[in-house]
């Protein structure tokens, strides 16, 4: 049994319509993400980013609508299929979502061609980066690329008939294939003989013609390109009627019955390879296939014609990330951002005695992710600390909180990785640095059964005299360095007992066990976040009752809860100002007359991508701030682990009420505002009023704040100049 209070059955769904004249309350959760998506879209086709960022982009919309199908669309296909089909908060069955989201994903990817096809290119092509078709290739290309293909290529395919001595092959997920047909040409009839070629992942997706051609445009053609050119060498006597570059989607959610399964490591290991085999939810191919070979490939995977998608190559978009990394070109990429160190940390004698100061907080990636990795690895360097204790969700490839962790625990300290292997996407990675950590003697916890553990903290006890020290890092992100340069995240380093003693509780109740453990100061899912936050909301409907100061601000990734939107409905007509920045799914309607007058909502794509979460509430004029790991989801409500902390520093407060969350809604140049039809507007500018980017104004301030913290350190180190000859005094 699971140590954590059940979710409320009522939590999850409500109804779409309130009891008076069934207005609609709430907006659908795949729309609003799917209008989010659109919105990086936007990204690639503005002409204000640098090309390359442009081209990144146009492949994240790629990479979103991969997740999308494989977990969102993959679950709704399931849930078609069921009996016991729950209709969406507004309203709508699974296949009315269904049909609604082919019918909209078809407008993107159409938008998503176009740009690439008639933006993109063209704009390449005047940087002289050029892209052939096969069609297009000179003889002297043409000759590289058969070259090419013959020696580097052809030796790893292997080509697979389909007829009734060949089975239809399982083909993996998201993975490059080419349909061909081929025909005997000495037999008058017309066979159409299906043969596909699945391309390993070890072969570059998109190849450079002639490297080393000294002059000229750089050339590049896609793999697909090459193969489809190069058909004929691998059927030799057959004739090629037509080649198709193609892939599969598959579901890809783990599904697994914590309860059953008494090692649920082993049992995720397993799933991870069953996942290969998962059902197909969308086909992507190339046009122009013949209509009888596509037939035959839609009944061969199990989808409808109507959930493939007929595209005017190339295939997958997510490639082109290789291609930003292939060209040195800074002057097509943003600026070098180097993030801000944190002062008060260079001028201590260790970041122990920093904290012991006062509180850090670090607004990331415009302040250094640093700090918060020599926080651990000074912690298992040091003598004096006895213990260390960690969640770890998401990490890099090359962690060197890892490293730090695992060298801890060889010096003898206790060390305690509570290890997400259920991370989505990151399964795998988590569980190899699992094992490594248990091979250097890390108490490893693998999850709890029915949660996922989704806070971000880290607990050091250090001897400090007679006493032992608690040290604690709260965070909004993931301990992953590499993914802190490029998210927006926030982190407090503290040694405030009434703050590290329910961490402790915390991490106690992680290992342990403890179904009624009791939080004063933080507000932890699933025990008692979502009802503090609900009273919270309450409390300020009171407030402007009562005439008292009154105002909701909040920040975060996606805002779902049914429970929480009505309590934000309730105070917006108690009259609370209510202003959310909500980086992707919304269900709330905001503007909405006679129910959300009082509400804004925006929401903000540039070049970091906005992971904080912050909460920020007016109390009649004691403003409460608190920052955490948790959307406004039931998710997180309820089958989460999360820690939201509070900002207690009045400095603090106002860094992030008036420098961080003003800033982010003075934004008029990234940011887009939510309407009361559901779609979202550019943020109307007054007359003669300038573009300001939030996103740009935290790299210069941030810059700004590095070069006077590096001048007062270098004052403060300057060796004493020499007194002066005594024959120059007065």
């Amino acid at each position: 049994m699971s140590p954590f209070p059940a979710a409320p059955r009522t939590a999850a769904v409500r109804g779409a319509t309130s009891s008076a004249g069934g207005r609609q309350l709430y907006a659908n959760r795949e729309q609003s993400w799917l209008a989010f998506n659109r919105r990086v879209l936007e990204q690639a086709r503005n002409p204000a980013n640098p090309l390359l960022e442009r081209v990144k982009f146009l492949a994240i919309v790629s990479s979103n609508l991969d997740e999308f199908f494989e977990i969102r669309v993959a679950g709704l296909m399931q849930q078609a299929d069921s009996e016991a089909a729950i209709p969406s908060l507004d309203g709508l069955t699974p296949r009315e979502q269904l049909r609604r989201i082919y019918r909209e994903v078809h407008a993107l990817v159409s938008d998503q061609y176009a740009s690439w096809h008639k933006e993109i290119v063209p704009a390449l092509a005047q940087q002289k980066i050029v892209f052939r078709l096969a069609g297009e290739l000179s003889p002297a290309e043409a000759s590289w690329v058969r070259n090419y293909f013959e020696t580097q290529v052809f030796p790893v395919l292997t080509p697979l008939a389909v007829d009734q001595a060949h089975p239809f092959p399982l083909l993996g997920n998201k993975t490059l294939n080419v349909l061909i047909s081929l025909d005997n040409p000495e037999t008058a009839e017309s066979e159409n003989l299906m043969v596909l070629v699945p391309v390993p992942r070890s072969l570059p997706r998109i190849v450079q013609i002639d490297p080393g051609a000294r002059t000229g445009p750089l050339r590049h053609i896609f793999l697909s390109e090459i193969i489809k050119l190069c058909a004929g060498a691998m059927f030799p006597g057959y004739s090629v009627r037509g080649a198709h570059a193609f892939r599969l989607t598959r579901n890809s959610d783990l599904y697994i019955d914590e309860e059953e399964a008494e090692n649920l490591l082993k049992k995720i290991e397993e799933e991870l390879r069953n996942l290969r085999r998962g059902a197909a939810v969308r086909l992507e191919i190339e046009t122009g296939v013949d209509e009888q070979l596509f037939a035959a490939l839609c009944r061969h995977v199990g989808l409808e014609p109507a959930h493939a998608f007929q595209l005017q190559g190339p295939l997958n978009f997510l490639r082109l990330f290789s291609l930003y990394d292939m060209i040195d070109r800074p002057d097509l990429k943003y600026p070098p951002f180097i993030p801000a160190d944190c002062g008060a940390l260079a001028i201590q004698p260790g970041i122990f005695a920093a904290i012991r100061e006062r509180d850090i907080f670090l607004h990331h990636p415009y302040d250094a992710f640093t700090p918060v990795v020599e926080f651990i690895e000074a912690a298992a360097r040091d003598p004096e600390v006895l213990a260390i204790k960690q969640t770890l969700y998401r990490t890099s490839g090359d962690s060197p909180i890892v490293r730090a962790l695992s060298a801890a625990s060889l010096a003898g300290k206790q060390v305690t990785a509570l290890v997400e292997v259920m991370a989505r996407f990151d399964e795998a990675n988590n569980i190899k640095w699992a094992r490594e950590l248990e091979e250097a003697g890390v108490h490893v916890v693998y999850g709890l059964v029915g949660h996922k553990t989704h806070c971000k903290c880290c607990l050091v006890v250090r001897r400090e005299g007679q006493e032992l020290r608690r040290y604690v890092h709260l965070g909004t992100g993931n301990y992953n360095p590499r993914t802190a340069r490029l998210y927006t995240d926030l982190s407090l380093l503290t040694v405030r007992a009434d703050l590290t003693s329910e961490v402790a509780q915390l991490f106690n109740t992680l290992t342990g066990h403890g179904r009624t453990p009791e939080f004063k100061r933080l507000l932890v899912a699933p025990f008692n976040l979502h009802g503090r936050i609900q009273e919270l909301i309450a409390a300020e409907a009171a407030h402007a009752r009562a005439g008292r100061p009154a105002r909701i601000m909040a920040k975060m990734n996606k805002l779902v809860d049914p429970a929480t939107i009505d309590a934000l409905y309730a105070a917006s007509e108690a009259g609370v100002k209510i202003e959310l920045i909500v980086r992707a799914t919304c269900c709330l309607r905001a503007g909405v007359k006679g129910l959300s007058e009082n509400i804004r909502l925006r929401n903000i794509v540039g070049r970091f991508l906005e992971h904080a979460r912050i909460f920020h509430f007016e109390n009649g004029g004691q403003p409460l701030v608190f920052c955490g790991s948790a959307d406004w989801m039931p998710r997180n409500f309820f089958r989460r682990v999360e820690t939201v902390f509070p900002i207690d520093d009045p400095e603090l407060q106002r860094r992030i009420t008036q420098e961080i969350l003003a800033s982010e809604w003075r934004d008029n140049e990234d940011a887009r505002e939510l309407q009361p039809d559901g779609s979202y507007a550019p943020v109307a500018r007054a007359a003669g009023e300038p573009s300001f980017s939030a996103q740009q104004h935290f790299m210069a301030t941030a810059t700004a704040r590095a070069a006077a913290r590096a001048a007062a350190i270098a004052q403060a180190t300057a060796p004493a100049p020499p007194p002066a000859p005594a024959a120059a005094r007065p």
